[in-house]
């Protein structure tokens, strides 16, 4: 418990490279801290991705939860890394721990998210302008988590050492300083030059940002550890910083991608049921789909072209950032026949959020917001896109349903929304059937044949829905969070972890 006497110790986890295992990382830490029976939280001035989770603005946890009180309160969005961060910390999520997030719409556009609302102005705002506004919001959360707990783990973002973003960057050192972060310094060695990454970012900071780099972490090392020498005693004689950890390649963790780094391998073996996630350019909210990664007897498959479709068992259209333009590739792709002819033949389709809108007759948007277009007409639907994003947790109910999904019929689940689009049937065509009910019985799916479409992402992690369609469900999330902190308690030099929440 945090007291004023003793202020809060910040651990912070750079990265030498994107994809190094910061996130992976950070959660572990939460999960060992709060096991030491401290009050931890995380935070991440700012993430960017399209995976994210709904909570209400004020800190009662949304997300995959259910709605409850929070139904009511003012919901807000937060990068997924930093919602399963807090659950690994035991903690409410707030939207206070990831502050600004940016969802990418095109290579060149993202959406900025300020303390869990769309800020228009900021969107259209220069970078390095934006940024200057952007940690004006971004300190004062990080000043209040500090202030209310015991140990405060901070995610970096990309490498601190981008030199030419150094004077606008206040993701990594700018925040480091602000918290007087002990930092770890990771690196992902089975890419190769680990230590030349670690020594680099090193040595690229001014002295004062570097004398806070408390460790150096090897990740995914795969082989005799012994082979390591000398190197990591060289780097320690060169920087004055010793390795903590090497951790070993370890792929089955089972914490989803990292901030939307798409691992688009296969899994699972083959002769299992292969489950087919169309896998478009801006998809989102990809971290759903981990508990089927995780789960025997399902072999997972992202398709970009049509034969990866071929046998599949069941085709999955995913949520989408931007769902006009996605649904303009999936066309082009010429993955809209295979997806009919799959259809037609009483194999299951699902559409989720953004995969619901495409499969309907089309896309309308008045407000210029995503684009219009022909959906796909497997579905009886028509979307409109309007200018207020809904964001609510979910609690539904799936009624009456027919062949191929008669096993989820009454089956009740805990998800969250996430849209622009409303989506009302086609008044001159026959009506789909109702097929998924929130609490106050508005419909957040429908079915047609053996196409079903759902509003609610979340559905593969709710163990009801998992046991309906599969017969067993994914490690529940907080054996995951155990098992990372496990980990890290075992490759970690002994007392390095506590010995980071004391002054060097």
């Amino acid at each position: 418990m945090n007291d004023s006497s003793r202020p809060a110790r910040a651990v912070m986890v750079l990265g030498t490279t994107s994809g190094a295992g910061k996130s992976w990382l950070a959660t572990a830490l939460c999960r060992w801290y709060a096991r030491q029976g401290l009050k931890v939280a995380p935070y991440k001035a700012q993430n960017m991705s399209n995976n994210a989770r709904v909570v209400a603005i004020g800190g009662s946890g949304g997300g995959s939860g259910g709605a409850g009180e929070a139904g009511l309160a003012r919901m807000g969005e937060i990068g997924s890394a930093q919602y399963f961060q807090a659950l690994a910390a035991r903690c409410t999520p707030d939207v206070r721990m990831n502050p600004v997030l940016l969802k990418p719409e095109k290579d060149t556009t993202s959406q900025v998210i300020v303390m869990g609302e769309v800020d228009t102005a900021l969107t259209h705002t220069p970078w390095r302008e934006r940024s200057e506004q952007l940690w004006l919001r971004a300190r004062p959360p990080l000043m209040e988590l500090l202030a209310e707990n015991d140990v405060v783990v901070i995610e970096g973002a990309g490498s601190p050492a981008e030199i030419n973003l150094h004077s606008s960057d206040y993701v990594n050192m700018r925040t480091a300083l602000a918290a007087q972060a002990a930092c770890l310094l990771v690196t992902d060695i089975d890419r190769g030059g680990a230590f030349a990454h670690l020594y680099g970012t090193h040595q690229l900071l001014p002295a004062h940002e570097r004398a806070l780099i408390r460790g150096y972490v090897l990740n995914r090392f795969r082989g005799d550890a012994s082979l390591l020498a000398p190197g990591p005693e060289q780097l320690q004689a060169l920087t004055g910083v010793p390795t903590l950890a090497v951790l070993p390649m370890w792929r089955g963790h089972g914490l989803p991608e990292e901030d939307g780094v798409f691992d688009d391998a296969r899994t699972g073996a083959s002769g299992g049921k292969r489950v087919v996630i169309v896998a478009y350019p801006r998809l989102s909210n990809l971290d759903e789909f981990q508990p089927l990664r995780s789960l025997p007897g399902v072999q997972l498959v992202w398709a970009r072209e049509p034969a990866q479709l071929e046998d599949a068992d069941l085709i999955i259209l995913p949520g989408s950032k931007a769902v006009a333009a996605d649904l303009a590739w999936l066309r082009t792709q010429k993955l809209d026949l295979p997806i009919a002819l799959h259809a037609a033949r009483g194999k299951p389709v699902l559409g989720i959020c953004g995969g619901l809108q495409m499969l309907g007759e089309s896309l309308l948007d008045p407000f210029n917001l995503d684009g219009n277009a022909p959906g796909l007409g497997l579905l009886p639907l028509v979307t409109q896109f309007e200018r207020d994003k809904l964001l609510r947790p979910a609690a539904l109910r799936f009624g009456t349903l027919e062949s191929p999904w008669q096993a989820l019929i009454g089956v009740e689940a805990q998800g969250y929304e996430i849209h622009h689009g409303r989506t009302v049937q086609h008044p001159s065509l026959a009506a789909a059937q109702m097929a998924v009910l929130n609490e106050a019985g508005e419909a957040l799916g429908w079915q047609s044949g053996s196409v079903l479409g759902c509003y609610a992402h979340g559905l593969f992690e709710d163990p009801a829905v998992m046991r309906a369609l599969f017969g067993a469900a994914a490690p529940r999330l907080d054996d995951v969070f155990e098992g990372l902190a496990d980990y890290i308690d075992r490759h970690f030099k002994p007392g390095a972890l506590m010995g980071l929440l004391q002054q060097p």
